[in-house]
């Protein structure tokens, strides 16, 4: 197509719309036809009318997206950019699968609209994803803010590909339930999908989990294990804190990627790889790079395309119907049914979310099951939020201490207990474990009971924690983190 004068056919049942569009297109040197209702744009195509299609999706006679079927049917040429205020994954991937050009959320920038236009008018065509017959299926994620929307929109644009694909963004964003949409509504959506957290699993372990190993391959192996990979032929492989894989792992992954087949540990015969991999992690992949932990050429391998999930803090107006669906989930689940009020909403709003949704999961949660008042108010909300710690008065602690001066506090009080007979020997290691243990406990607390987590929190390896936890006989209470 050239970028000549050319017909665009515009439905939408808000006239203030049609009128602002016709004007826009209009400065272009286009001529455009807009009309409220669907049957009439269906009688202009039929009719063999228009260059270009702009649609709404919620018209008083039909949806738009039932009409993109008709169209690729009818005029396969004829190319469709649908409007939605419908704002949800849902939507975009809809409108991508019945072959829209372009999906853009209401409100959209004009600007956006009529560069999307031009490419309509010039870019060579493109296939349509294969449709999907269960789409009504529960939504992965939830949010209309304008950093879901651009979320939405990538995602839609890669369920017809098998593209690799690197999701970032900080702990609890949702990382995982992006990757299960690709799965799930992606070519590959009949095969399994596997999650494999590298940071969940020891260091020397990884390359057996990921690639399998053969009976002998070393001390231990008594039989044949298939890997991961293998287990996720013909599906999705996603490959979660890819920044905490060890470097021979890396050498055996970017092998992967680079020639399509990888050999079991132990085994001397080439499998072929038949999935797709998408990757994960909340750390920053280029600053490991510098500091020598991760291989550049992976990283350009597994950047083909990058997703950042926007943290919780960027899209706080999601969060009233985050908390509605939250709530609705406990309900289902028999806890009684609660509501916030504005000031209480409102508050949750304001708050940084440092968690991010897994913490706004497990606040709601605790709510639904705390507290007997059937509407949660700003009181509930704020003490959950930021209970105020005792001040040192309180705690019998003098105000402005500092660890180390209470420390050298609680020991002067030993010596001065122990004047008349101290202990024979092993005092040092006596005081180190009376530290260490509420030390531990604390951090386990703290990250409900996620060994993991404690231990990048304390700077331990991980299994130096677990050994530990068993010394000191340290009980770890697990919860949703």
């Amino acid at each position: 197509m050239n970028q000549t004068a050319r017909t665009i056919l515009v439905a939408d049942d808000d006239r203030a719309i049609r009128t602002v569009l016709t004007q826009a297109l209009a400065r272009l040197g286009h001529d455009v036809r807009a009309t409220g209702n669907t049957a009439t744009l269906w009688r202009w195509i039929e009719d063999g009318d228009g260059d270009l299609v702009i649609t709404d999706v919620l018209m008083p006679d039909g949806n738009g997206l039932d009409l993109l079927p008709k169209i690729r049917k009818q005029r396969p040429d004829l190319r469709v950019v649908v409007m939605s205020a419908q704002n949800t994954l849902l939507t975009a991937v809809k409108a991508t699968e019945r072959g829209a050009f372009e999906y853009l959320p209401k409100p959209f920038d004009l600007n956006e609209l009529v560069q999307v236009v031009r490419r309509a008018l010039s870019e060579p065509s493109r296939g349509a994803a294969e449709p999907r017959d269960d789409a009504e299926e529960r939504l992965p994620l939830l949010g209309r803010s304008p950093a879901m929307q651009e979320i939405y929109r990538v995602l839609a644009r890669l369920m017809g590909t098998d593209l690799t694909v690197t999701i970032t963004g900080e702990s609890g964003t949702g990382k995982e339930l992006a990757a299960r949409a690709l799965h799930d509504y992606g070519k590959r959506r009949g095969g399994p999908f596997v999650a494999v957290n590298m940071a969940a699993i020891p260091r020397e372990l990884i390359e057996s989990d990921l690639f399998g190993h053969e009976r002998g391959a070393f001390t231990g192996a008594v039989q044949r294990t298939t890997g991961r990979f293998e287990q996720a032929q013909g599906g999705t492989l996603f490959l979660d804190e890819i920044g905490d894989m060890p470097p021979d792992a890396q050498t055996r992954l970017l092998r992967v990627l680079q020639q399509g087949e990888y050999t079991t540990i132990g085994g001397r015969t080439a499998i072929r790889a038949d999935v797709r991999i998408i990757a994960a992690t909340h750390r920053d992949l280029r600053q490991l790079i510098r500091q020598g932990l991760f291989r550049e050429d992976l990283y350009y391998r597994l950047n083909v395309v990058p997703i950042r999930m926007p943290p919780l803090r960027e899209r706080s107006e999601d969060i009233p119907e985050l908390v509605s669906h939250f709530l609705n989930e406990a309900t289902a689940e028999g806890l009684p049914s609660k509501t916030l009020d504005e000031a209480a909403m409102e508050r949750l709003k304001r708050y940084r979310w440092p968690g991010n949704v897994r913490e706004l999961v497990n606040l709601v949660r605790r709510l639904a099951a705390l507290y007997s008042e059937p509407v949660i108010g700003l009181d509930i909300v704020d003490m959950e939020l930021s209970e105020p710690a005792p001040r040192p008065e309180q705690r019998g602690v003098p105000d402005g201490e500092s660890l180390t001066q209470a420390v050298e506090r609680h020991l002067k009080d030993f010596f001065d207990a122990h004047k008349d007979g101290l202990p024979a020997s092993g005092l040092y290691d006596r005081i180190l474990r009376e530290v260490e243990r509420p030390l531990i406990s604390l951090s386990l607390l703290a990250t409900r009971g996620n060994q993991i987590r404690a231990a990048e929190l304390l700077g331990l390896n991980r299994n130096t924690l677990r050994k530990k936890i068993r010394e000191l006989d340290i009980q770890v209470i697990r919860g949703k983190a």
